[in-house]
């Protein structure tokens, strides 16, 4: 009010009026229930088309994301190797070893999970994600 004048509104209170918004427009109480409930309406379109657009957008950087990823498939009976995480307790410092095996795949779960057996027959129940084994290669000479 110093600068110009006027009195400063906020863009949100242009976009939906407040109490002083509305007396300085001049409008009538019936006229302004009726212009209220047609702005209410537009924000549930509003908002229902932002919706769509997110869920097209988050479909294009998965689908653009997904491109590049090469699925691992493992078989039973392939030998692989488990990663070791820094929690787990056989992570015994900064120079120790990153994985840990060999396994050999006993079953292959829906959405790539794995059951490993330990070389000496020994079948661990709890599934490993996928992302944690690598493929374990022997050379034959």
């Amino acid at each position: 009010m110093l600068v110009y004048g006027n009195e400063a509104v906020i863009p949100a209170d242009v976009e939906i009026p407040s109490l002083r918004v509305i007396q300085e427009a001049k409008l009538d109480d019936a006229e302004w229930i009726r212009v209220r409930q047609k702005q209410l309406m537009l924000i549930d379109e509003k908002r229902m088309d932002m919706v769509c657009h997110c869920q097209l957008y988050q479909n294009r950087l998965a689908n653009a994301f997904n491109k590049r990823v090469k699925p691992l498939h493992f078989i039973p009976g392939q030998l692989v190797l488990k990663k070791i995480f820094p929690h787990h307790e056989e992570a015994k410092g900064k120079f120790a070893l990153n994985l840990q095996g060999p396994y050999v795949v006993y079953r292959v779960m829906l959405g790539g999970a794995l059951i490993l057996v330990e070389m000496d027959g020994r079948v661990s129940m709890k599934p490993i994600n996928s992302g944690a084994i690598k493929r374990y290669y022997i050379s034959r000479q």
